[in-house]
């Protein structure tokens, strides 16, 4: 066995209807003035926004709370900046993200941005890794999908440049997460499927990468089960609030994989795609998945033969098998499976190709010099 080394620094509450006793043990780190990031608009509809004011309020009555509630579906870092601003402003010295992973995201980078003064355009732009002046946050999720509340990434688009693209360091996990299921009941289909669908990706994505380790494949696995039984059912239902729970606490082990693990190509293909068309990251990557898949099955049939069998749809051996069923079990969900389904234009692809960066050499099959481009060409 390799060695291989985890670091899970974020202290996690996790549970339904657990808000205000895990403030309550996180009273040290709210003493101060607070920001909220949000994308607002139906976290305010729902009363969510003002229950977690509220919530806050009782445990910390001493410091200040403003609200920065302009954050986009895909956050952009103009939007960052006004957050940052506002922070000052305010003399923040703890931010909270509230909402789904762009929310998350979104507060990371601007705790960063506060804490160390440097604009976020200039780290985002110079891929710097932000430093020990960030201040902390608290991420609270209302989705189960992306795993940010316990990740080091903040995933941010420029709107401008068309480029989506990660700040990543240790300063950015959150210092707690309360991962309260409680919030996802009222998650709207689409959404939900999209987000679970995140949390597979992670899953598939983990499991085959090649920082993996025993855990995190232990975790990937307990993840894919999770998927396989309680997505389809909250496709039957949305009103079933164990599935939500089951859902919340595999986005949230997969949290952890993705800050010791990492993902693969699609993951890093999505981001242009993003980029360039406003789509959701999870619609972008079950669009991209049976494309993946053909060229990952050759180097890791086994492997995806397991997790097919553990989802729940197992498969005949082989391309004429595995993606055929996996493509079935999207569709089932309301996803799409094709790039043309999102509206992209062919002349786009060629243009994705060249924009994927970061690590993707994490992937096993990314072997070739054109994958990048065949699996988005597959895609289309």
């Amino acid at each position: 066995m390799l060695p291989y080394r985890l670091n899970i620094p974020t202290r996690i509450y996790f549970g339904r209807d657990i808000l205000e006793e895990s403030l309550e043990a996180e009273a040290g780190l709210l003493s101060g003035n607070i920001l909220v990031v949000t994308t607002g608009r139906s976290l305010v509809r729902l009363g969510h926004l003002d229950a977690l004011r509220s919530s806050i309020e009782s445990v910390c009555p001493s410091g200040s709370i403003s609200v920065f509630d302009r954050i986009s579906a895909n956050p952009l870092v103009s939007e960052v900046d006004e957050a940052v601003a506002c922070g000052r402003r305010n003399k923040a010295s703890v931010v909270i993200g509230f909402g789904g992973g762009s929310a998350i995201d979104a507060a990371k980078a601007v705790a960063a941005g506060i804490g160390t003064g440097v604009p976020c355009r200039e780290l985002f732009d110079n891929d710097a890794e932000p430093g020990p002046e960030t201040l902390p946050v608290l991420a609270i999720p209302t989705t189960a999908g992306t795993g940010s509340e316990l990740s080091r990434a903040a995933i941010l688009s420029d709107d401008r440049r068309k480029i989506k693209k990660g700040l990543r360091g240790n300063r950015l996990y959150p210092a707690a997460a309360i991962v309260d299921s409680l919030f996802t009941e009222t998650v709207p289909f689409r959404t939900t499927m999209e987000t679970g669908f995140d949390v597979l990706a992670h899953a598939m994505e983990t499991y085959f990468s090649k920082q993996a380790s025993p855990y995190t494949r232990m975790l990937s696995e307990q993840a894919v089960r999770i998927v396989g039984k309680n997505l389809p059912l909250l496709a039957s239902g949305l009103n079933n609030s164990s599935a939500r729970q089951e859902m919340s606490y595999a986005s949230m082990i997969m949290g952890i994989n993705l800050g010791n693990a990492s993902t693969c190509l699609p993951h890093r293909m999505q981001y242009p795609l993003g980029a360039h068309t406003g789509t959701s990251h999870g619609a972008g990557l079950a669009a991209l998945y049976p494309a993946w898949l053909h060229y990952e099955l050759v180097v890791s049939l086994p492997g995806l033969t397991h997790l097919l069998d553990l989802l729940g749809c197992p498969a005949r051996s082989g391309c004429d098998g595995i993606v055929p069923a996996f493509t079935s079990f999207l569709q089932s969900l309301g996803l799409p499976v094709s790039l043309r389904e999102l509206g992209v234009k062919m002349d786009l692809l060629d243009v994705f190709a060249e924009e994927v960066s970061g690590n993707i050499q994490n992937d096993p099959v990314a072997t070739g010099k054109d994958i990048i481009r065949e699996i988005y060409h597959k895609a289309f």
